[in-house]
């Protein structure tokens, strides 16, 4: 082949490579930096700044490197448990007994006793605040029947984020062999376990006494000390090995925005904690979320043919955000197409798009869905209006 059409190939290929979006589970990560900031994350092997809502990537480093992540496995541990506390249908007041398998796990701990019971919220908020390897394995017996059903679990739930540089050997983090993530994926994964609220509740606790049956009592303290000392941190998790070295994700709130930052093989916790910090820092300074649509937002009231009643109100079915660096145009329109709408509806019922535009440009696009129900009509119905007509 001619060298000139080769060159040309593979400059083709490259340039599409540059330009792709990470795809991150249904949902794809878009750059939004259109100059790579300076200076930051300069000593921790991998990292990445993300915004909350859109997985917008403000700034990343080896993303895609293969590291040890210790403890920060328990973000995956403590998603999947919410998820499936959440699907099931499971009280988090559940009295859970804690196996001698627990009970006899090393590294952080919250000490339980071997076939003493607990309650499951508990055991949770004791992985949130102190990353208690004990309380995962419990937690993990609890749902699955054993720590490998569960960490099973934990890779196919990988599996389906769409996740393809993560392995789970554990539920813990402790060291061994074959376990590993990246930057990209521990985000994606903290931004799943940010969807619940619990997470948040049990994360900005600083210091508590953890009760066990037999009235001991364990003092445990946060190990992420970013809830204390950044303004707008509301939850994160950390993570140390002599492998792995220092790592954290955590998560920050100002005003609208929420970004969230990962930082993997930090040299120690002071300098993790001062590279994460500077980073939030720029993502704030930088980049502004704009609310376009809420869920719920009403769009109008629409006809419908065959209907007890005439109208129904249609509303927005979600929020819809856009994370536009300053200076950006950030003027929303919205435009509205609705289609013909036939009895029965249900609410819920999709009916129509929201077309929405920022600085005169698409941006996205959200289901317009029915706010109110509207049975058919029967033949005493059209019987009543036709006798009520003549």
């Amino acid at each position: 082949m001619n060298k000139k059409i080769l060159v040309g190939i593979a400059a083709i290929l490259t340039a599409i490579i540059a330009f792709t979006p990470i795809v991150s589970g249904t949902r794809a990560m878009h750059a939004v930096h259109a100059d790579e900031p300076q200076g930051l994350a300069k000593t921790c092997k991998a990292a990445m700044l993300i915004d909350s809502n859109t997985g917008s990537v403000v700034f990343e480093k080896n993303i895609e490197e293969h590291l040890q992540i210790a403890s920060m496995v328990k973000i995956m541990t403590l998603g999947l448990a919410f998820d499936e506390i959440e699907k099931r249908g499971i009280a988090f007041d559940t009295v859970v007994t804690a196996s001698e398998n627990a009970a006899s796990m090393g590294g952080s701990q919250a000490f339980l006793d071997a076939n003493a019971d607990y309650r499951l919220d508990e055991l949770l908020k004791s992985i949130v605040v102190a990353s208690a390897n004990d309380s995962c394995v419990a937690v993990a017996e609890f749902l699955y029947g054993s720590v490998d059903g569960f960490v099973a679990a934990m890779n196919d739930r990988v599996k389906e984020l769409g996740l393809s540089d993560t392995n789970f050997v554990n539920c813990t983090g402790l060291p061994q062999d074959g376990q590993y993530s990246c930057a990209k994926d521990v985000a994606v994964m903290f931004k799943q376990l940010a969807k619940h609220e619990k997470f948040f509740e049990f994360a900005k606790v600083w210091m508590y006494d953890f009760q066990h049956p037999s009235g001991r009592v364990t003092g445990l303290t946060n190990t992420n000390k970013l809830i204390r000392f950044y303004d707008g941190c509301d939850g994160g998790k950390t993570g140390y090995t002599d492998l792995a070295r220092s790592c954290i994700t955590v998560t920050a709130k100002r005003g609208d925005t929420r970004l969230i930052c990962v930082a993997i093989g930090a040299e120690n916790s002071k300098t993790r904690n001062k590279e994460v910090s500077e980073m939030l820092n720029y993502g704030f300074a930088n980049y502004k979320t704009v609310y376009a649509v809420n869920k719920g937002d009403p769009i109008g009231e629409y006809a419908v043919d065959g209907g007890k009643t005439d109208k129904i109100a249609v509303v927005a079915a979600e929020d819809c955000t856009a994370f536009l660096k300053n200076g950006d145009k950030d003027e929303v329109t919205l435009e509205f197409d609705i289609g013909n709408i036939s009895a029965p509806v249900k609410v819920g019922d999709k009916v129509g798009i929201v077309n929405i535009y920022i600085g005169g440009k698409k941006y996205a696009e959200v289901d317009a869905v029915a706010k109110d129900k509207c049975d058919k009509k029967g033949y005493i119905d059209i019987l009543e209006d036709f006798i009520e007509e003549w």
